[in-house]
């Protein structure tokens, strides 16, 4: 894939791809736009699946998540709006607040439910799952809770705003997830119209970028302007950095990154392992009570 010279010396990443979020149901029935996990895109290594939530008609998400199990990687769910409270069959329980994130590393195998703490209003947010090592699927359960307070927010030049979940950026604001497996970089940023935001990126990682609000302009493969609206995922190719302008109106939107696995992947609905037997044996653990 090609990149582009720019100030710097920075090899400016592309947008190789845009991808459509298409509508899909998950849970009892909740309303939701499939990015990452569709047919269009069924990953993105190490990436397995994005989903973005984003109404105020109850109907749409109060059937919520009920108990359900994973194994194999992890699920990120960070919320904008709304309330979502969480609970497992380990006793592990709490409400994700607006601005807060919740990095749960499934391992072995867990049972969890993720419901609606609210009857009416907007919930909205996103729930990624992020792909483990083969030598570490089977890990213990475990979880990486900050509220909003907690995660770090970035101020730059002309109004920019960061807000820095995981990952390190190039200003030096670390965010308080921590996972060397993937080392992943997760950012919510905030551009007003007519700014520029530039980030390096590390070039061993496959990364996009997700419009929440825009639209947002880079450059495609060619080096022509590219504009990508609202909902809109834009795979990024090689390089070593990143530079999005906001249009007209302010932008909003997700830049996330992570370090690419290269393992084979076998999916059986809430199960990511390496192989089918693995899954097959995922489903006669979830079976006989072994999460």
């Amino acid at each position: 894939m090609s990149t582009s010279k720019t100030k710097d010396n920075f090899e400016m990443r592309t947008v190789s791809r845009i991808v459509k979020g298409m509508p899909a149901t998950d849970g009892a029935g909740v309303e939701l736009t499939r990015v990452i996990g569709q047919p269009a895109l069924t990953e993105l290594d190490p990436f397995l699946l994005l989903d973005a939530f984003r109404s105020d008609k109850p109907e749409d998400y109060l059937a919520g998540f009920p108990s359900h199990p994973h194994r194999g990687f992890e699920t990120v769910t960070y919320l904008l709006e709304g309330r979502m409270r969480h609970k497992d069959n380990a006793g592990h329980e709490g409400v994700i607040k607006p601005g807060g994130i919740q990095w749960m590393t499934a391992g072995k195998g867990i049972v969890h439910s993720e419901m609606p703490e609210q009857e009416d209003g907007m919930l909205e947010g996103f729930q990624l799952w992020v792909n483990l090592p083969a030598d570490h699927k089977m890990d213990e359960p475990a979880y990486q809770e900050y509220a909003a307070e907690h995660i770090p927010i970035e101020s730059r030049d002309a109004g920019v705003e960061v807000r820095v979940i995981t990952g390190k950026t190039s200003r030096g604001t670390k965010g308080p997830v921590v996972q060397p497996l993937t080392d992943p970089l997760y950012l919510d940023v905030r551009v007003p119209a007519g700014e520029e935001f530039i980030e390096p990126l590390p070039s061993s990682h496959n990364s996009f970028v997700y419009v929440i609000n825009g639209p947002i302009v880079s450059k495609d493969e060619s080096g022509q302007a590219v504009q990508l609206n609202r909902d809109d995922l834009g795979i990024l190719s090689d390089g070593n950095a990143i530079s999005i302008h906001a249009g007209e109106h302010d932008a909003h939107f997700l830049l996330i990154s992570g370090k690419p696995l290269n393992e084979p992947i076998a999916r059986g609905g809430p199960f990511v392992m390496n192989s089918q037997a693995e899954i097959q044996q995922a489903f006669d653990d979830y079976r006989h009570g072994r999460f």
